[in-house]
């Protein structure tokens, strides 16, 4: 077990000396309790007041604010210029203890019951869920592997409904507007704190669940923060991309000129006049039509045809996507104030990978990049982890051979200087086939050089495939545990077990089996990934707002950034394994310094003093498109 310098990931006890639970009270009123003595409110105001009552206990106290959901109360608090330190997250904390292996014991005796009022996860409302996704076949491992643009890129949207749609403690009592609108009474959230804080106390690992949750919730400020905050945005910029890209802009239900263009060029090479380009059945029949056999109009499949229909065809795909994704109606509805503000979901997919409810945020193509500019005076501190996955694994599996070959910026160029593998894209295809499973074609034939070269990494990843082919949960390093099958996959595996069960019966269970496995095996890695990013963040949050402190008066405000950050460095966009971060241009050095120690910080605490390093690109520019 990994023994860590502390249950931290802001520099202090994550379980602080205090904490203060928010919820409702009568009359539509909000109390503010201290746990340990939940008969003696802190305060009890209305909700016009809720703002300052926090800003004096967050100068006095520091303490750990719980609250059913940071969505619910931490905007109305950012948008009164009110931060706070911590918070615990009983929504997202408890989605993750009440399916973790860890606490399957403590679940097990049935003294901690979830309460029906409290509001599911972001990744248990059934859109966003990766287990279908991550469940690699091999046409789709294919792209993953060689046609990133087309599928890589695309974003878990997740529907996270109304706050507060669920029903709250109470009874009769709860006719209150504020019970109706979803916040639970104070007396019952801090309930729920003493059940989930059992949860951890008798879990198999606490220290690894304490800092889990600790860092889920900050990720939940984070999201919060950057959504008021906003990325910053040059709607002109963005305006002469899309002019050079699709021509002028159409008149309404009209498609731009040079979309029209290249749609009557393929029409007349595939001679199909009315053939719908936007219509996958209609294109795929044109194509096959035309003797062009294909199963999908992936571009990597289509590529592999040599057809005069094909180049334009392409050419017309990128520029839809454009439009649809990122053209002028996105720029009216998502662009305002020389910001983009979009919804993000921390936690919102199976593996804690953060999604978003809307905008795109998780897909910004390199040339609409351009158009994040940052503010006259400021400037942009860009970082991504590089190769993160793999560098997990490695710390997750104390291989020391994997360790060693991942040493300096290029993992990839490490395996080939090791003999692994021949060439920087074998060692792409066959890190990419360990994470997903491949046992056929390129992957396949380079994955068992992994094997002998690190067995104990890719001994830990073929463990959990074997464990979600028999339908059981696989876990993080910290303690997120993935969803288990379905009831279709399991009767799927029961049909073939059956004395009548036909050949094509035992191919259909082999086949969900494996593709179970693939999710699996990714899934640990993956998941143990997003937590390090999130102890990344909520180090480097930290060490921000320690900086914003000491900015000089004269500095230019930011004023689009709200008043919490308007001369604070902070946080404008998360990517999985990337960030930015927008600073006052005399603060560049510092936090560039910043994120390179919060970044070194989150392998110690998740790995102690195992010798894997986490490098970052890193570069300060005035465009995200000059970052590389």
């Amino acid at each position: 077990m990994v023994r860590r310098p502390a249950d931290t990931v802001v520099g202090a006890p994550e379980n602080g000396d205090m904490q203060v639970v928010v919820g409702a009270v009568e009359q539509g009123r909000i109390a503010l309790i201290d746990p340990d003595r939940a008969d003696e409110p802190l305060a009890v105001v209305e909700p016009a007041a809720f703002a300052e009552a926090v800003r004096e206990l967050e100068a006095r106290e520091h303490p750990r604010w719980v609250w059913t959901e940071t969505r619910r109360w931490y905007p109305r608090l950012l948008e009164a210029g009110v931060p706070v330190e911590r918070c615990h997250d009983l929504r997202l904390s408890g989605a993750i203890l009440d399916r973790s292996t860890s606490t399957e014991a403590a679940r097990a005796t049935g003294r901690h019951q979830r309460p029906s009022w409290l509001p599911p996860g972001p990744a248990d409302t059934g859109v966003a869920s990766t287990a279908a996704d991550a469940a690699v076949s091999a046409a789709s491992l294919h792209s993953t592997l060689f046609d990133l643009d087309d599928f890589a890129d695309a974003e878990s949207v997740v529907d996270i409904g109304e706050p507060g749609g669920s029903t709250p403690p109470g009874g009769d009592q709860a006719t209150d507007a504020s019970f109706r609108a979803g916040d639970a009474p104070a007396t019952a959230v801090a309930a729920e704190l003493a059940r989930q804080l059992a949860l951890v106390a008798g879990s198999a690992d606490p220290s690894a669940l304490r800092l889990l949750l600790a860092a889920e919730s900050a990720g939940a400020l984070i999201g919060a923060e950057m959504h008021v905050a906003g990325l910053p945005w040059d709607r002109a910029v963005h305006e002469a991309v899309l002019e050079q890209e699709l021509g002028p802009r159409p008149s309404p239900g009209w498609k731009p000129a040079r979309m029209e263009a290249l749609a009557l060029q393929v029409r007349e090479e595939l001679g199909a006049a009315s053939v719908n380009l936007d219509s996958q059945v209609d294109l795929l029949r044109a194509l096959r039509g035309a003797g062009i056999q294909v199963d999908s109009t992936a571009r990597w499949e289509l590529r592999e045809h040599d057809y005069p229909a094909i180049e334009p065809l392409i050419a017309y795909k990128r520029l839809a996507r454009l439009l649809s994704a990122n053209g002028w109606s996105w720029l009216d509805e998502w662009v305002a104030d020389g910001r983009f503000r979009p919804e993000y979901v921390p936690g919102g997919t199976a593996t804690g990978r953060w999604a978003t409810s809307g905008g795109g945020a998780l897909q910004l193509p390199k040339n609409v990049r351009s158009a994040v500019v940052a503010d006259p005076g400021w400037t942009l501190v860009v970082a991504d982890a590089a190769q993160l996955e793999p560098r997990v694994l490695a710390g997750m599996a104390r291989d020391h051979a994997m360790a060693e070959a991942s040493r300096g910026r290029d993992f990839y160029r490490g395996l080939v200087d090791a003999g692994v593998v021949g060439t920087r894209d074998e060692a792409k295809v066959a890190i990419l086939g360990a994470m997903y499973g491949a046992t056929t074609g390129e992957s396949g034939r380079l994955v068992p050089r992994l094997a002998r070269a690190f067995p104990l990494a890719m001994s830990l990843v073929d463990r959990a495939a074997r464990d979600g082919e028999r339908g059981m949960a696989v876990t993080t390093l910290l303690g997120r545990s993935s969803p288990l099958p379905s009831a279709g996959w399991r009767a799927v595996q029961a049909r073939a077990s059956e004395p009548d069960a036909t050949a094509v019966d035992e191919r259909r269970a082999r086949s969900s089996a494996r593709d179970w496995g693939r999710f699996t095996r990714n899934f640990v890695v993956q998941g143990s990934a997003a937590e390090w990013s999130l102890c990344w963040m909520a180090a480097l949050r930290g060490r921000l707002a320690a900086i914003g402190g000491r900015v000089a008066p004269q500095t230019p405000i930011a004023e689009a950034s709200g008043p919490v950050f308007g001369r604070s460095p902070h946080l404008v966009y998360f990517l999985h394994d990337e960030i930015i971060v927008h600073a006052p241009r005399e603060t560049a050095d510092e936090v560039a310094a910043a994120v390179e120690a919060s970044a070194q910080g989150a392998g110690r605490l998740l790995f102690g003093d195992f010798p894997v390093e986490f490098p970052l690109d890193l570069a300060v520019v005035d465009s995200y498109a000059s970052a590389g």
